[in-house]
């Protein structure tokens, strides 16, 4: 009996001192460390609806093994669910990339028209269909970044990814890519044999000044930069300028590592107590320790608009 005691005193201590170590590390500075990043894709090619769809994925597989990196794609079914489309993601796997789950249907989280058990079903259904892929891991993204408006979706689904072994796929840097490969496919069609230069540093300012936001953000909360995740899609606009994005990152100094390292930092463990739920991890934390000024949703075409129609791309 005394034993029992013993051991069970012994184990409090023992989780009590894994949880103090847990959020030291969260508040340690990084003291003469560079800040790293690591890379992520979401969504898939869809080579029916996208003629030029392996030549984007090609692409982008290229730029990463030229530039010796691994990253993790987050394909959505209905984007790649076809012989073709899967065999553009088996070659994400089958370069050493992680594979991870995008759900099915893509469906926003945050709609009141997205059930709890709809959701979860769609997220089943894209296992499914990815499970026997290379490089397959049980991560979740949330379609939009958005992850429930009520309390009983957010922490119903919570409760449902911790039962079946998911792990986090957070991102700390959130941006409009999406908005800005719209505005350069747009662009391309009326110069296809112009210079794309200007276009190429507009997207590149966009994505430094994101990165430096929510890294700032970092600072501020946990006097410290965490292990960045960038959240990317597998657009026409990455396929073009990912080695530009990957040299102007190393020429700031910032140190490319992999979504795996990236995804040991204590921060992808934190569960944000916030509604709606969502956005980059850490505009969530920020917005739960009260910071002031964060815009909703924190990227969208709203902001980057009237930067783009200034400089006329």
């Amino acid at each position: 009996m005394n034993r029992f005691f013993s051991d069970t005193r012994s184990n409090d201590f023992c989780n009590q001192l894994l949880l103090f170590l847990t959020a030291l590390l969260l508040y340690l500075p990084s003291i003469g460390q560079a800040q790293s990043i690591a890379l992520s894709f979401d969504d898939g090619l869809d080579p029916i609806n996208q003629p030029t769809a392996s030549l984007w994925n090609s692409s982008i597989l290229e730029a990463l093994s030229n530039a010796q990196l691994k990253a993790i794609l987050f394909p959505a079914g209905k984007r790649v669910d076809s012989p073709a489309g899967l065999s553009l993601v088996r070659e994400w796997g089958k370069a050493g990339h992680a594979v991870a789950n995008h759900t099915y249907s893509h469906f926003n989280f945050c709609s009141e028209k997205t059930t709890l058990v709809q959701f979860i079903s769609d997220t089943k259904r894209n296992e499914e269909l990815l499970k026997d892929m290379p490089g397959w891991e049980k991560r979740l993204r949330f379609p939009y970044l958005k992850e429930g408006e009520t309390l009983k979706k957010r922490d119903g689904f919570r409760s449902w990814l911790t039962a079946h072994g998911y792990k986090s796929g957070a991102v700390s840097i959130d941006a409009s890519d999406w908005y800005y490969n719209k505005r350069y496919l747009a662009w391309r069609a009326n110069h296809p044999n112009d210079d794309p230069s200007p276009f190429r540093i507009a997207y590149l300012n966009h994505l430094w000044d994101r990165a430096t936001y929510y890294d700032a953000l970092s600072e501020r909360i946990y006097n410290r930069s965490v292990k960045h995740v960038l959240l990317l899609h597998t657009k026409a606009i990455n396929a073009a300028f990912l080695p530009d994005i990957i040299a102007m990152f190393r020429s700031k100094g910032w140190v490319f590592i992999s979504p795996e390292e990236a995804y040991e930092d204590p921060i992808y463990a934190i569960m944000p107590t916030g509604l709606p739920a969502g956005e980059s991890i850490l505009w969530a934390l920020a917005k739960q320790n009260g910071l002031k000024n964060l815009r909703y949703p924190a990227e969208s075409d709203v902001y980057e608009k009237p930067l783009l129609d200034k400089l006329g791309l």
